[in-house]
């Protein structure tokens, strides 16, 4: 790991994690140094959180989705590294989980939180199958809200793709629900094109009240579905050849999508907080 004072990003990885590599990229291309790790890496004690800014759990299928998306990752985590996680956010350091990351996050325990080692922290939300049968491959119009570190200074709408086929946001009770709009932790929710209630496909999976992502209380937390690594450059938009007109020109010209200034907003508070 570079010792350069710039940003450390640990991006955690484990078997069936596959979109790391893009998720480096965007946090290299912010100015990070970034190590891509594998889980076993910590387990051994080869590779301390500590050392790192930023927690980054990215998209895949981690060990298959065996029992249930993120589900085996997320007993890894608390269980192994428990410690080390409410260390870390103890630290007031960052963690950034998207699609299969969240749902790893809210399994864990760590979102909505507040999270503690051992047997103090439940899981009090899930992700469960899509409404429609079927993995959801499209992109999404998001209503931008809430009060999070990684969101600021965003769009009130934003345009990113979604991958999952277990992305309804189900809380355990309504007062979980309560706790979130009471507290802005409700940062993406799923709307039509026209900034409107969604139905389906607009909303890809059937999450309650239309939830695509959420944080935790600090707003230091966050988790969500679409994955906006995946609209990191403006020429990842589907529509980008016909977009480099009008009010558009500004964003072509300086070459990052919808999806960049979420991981530019995370190395901004490493280089203004824990610098």
């Amino acid at each position: 790991m570079s010792m350069a004072n710039k940003p450390r990003v640990l991006v955690l990885r484990t078997a069936g994690t596959n979109c790391n590599v893009e998720t480096a990229f965007a946090f290299e291309q912010c100015g990070a140094d970034v190590d891509q790790v594998h889980l076993q890496e910590l387990f051994a004690g080869r590779v301390a959180m500590k050392d790192y800014h930023i927690l980054a759990l990215p998209g895949g299928f981690s060990y298959g989705d065996d029992i249930a998306s993120g589900r085996i990752f997320a007993n890894e985590l608390r269980v192994r590294l428990g410690a080390d996680v409410a260390k870390f956010i103890k630290d007031r350091k960052l963690i950034i989980g998207i699609c299969n990351g969240f749902q790893i996050l809210v399994k864990s325990g760590i979102l909505p939180g507040p999270f503690a080692a051992g047997s103090k922290t439940i899981q009090t939300a899930t992700l469960f199958n899509n409404d429609s049968g079927k993995f959801e491959d499209r992109w999404v119009h998001l209503k931008v809200d809430g009060k999070c570190v990684w969101t600021k200074d965003l769009p009130k709408t934003i345009f990113i793709p979604v991958a999952h086929g277990e992305g309804k946001f189900i809380p355990v009770n309504r007062a979980v629900m309560d706790g979130l709009k009471k507290n802005g932790q409700i940062v993406f929710s799923y709307v039509a094109a026209d900034g409107s209630k969604p139905a389906y496909p607009d909303n890809p999976n059937g999450s309650t009240e239309d939830i695509a992502g959420i944080c935790d209380p600090t707003g230091r937390i966050l988790g969500l579905m679409p994955h906006p690594e995946r609209h990191f450059l403006f020429t990842q938009h589907p529509f980008w050849t016909r977009l480099n007109v009008g009010a558009s020109r500004r964003v072509a010209r300086t070459g990052f999508g919808d999806g960049a200034k979420v991981f530019q907003n995370g190395i901004d508070y490493v280089k203004k907080h824990l610098l």
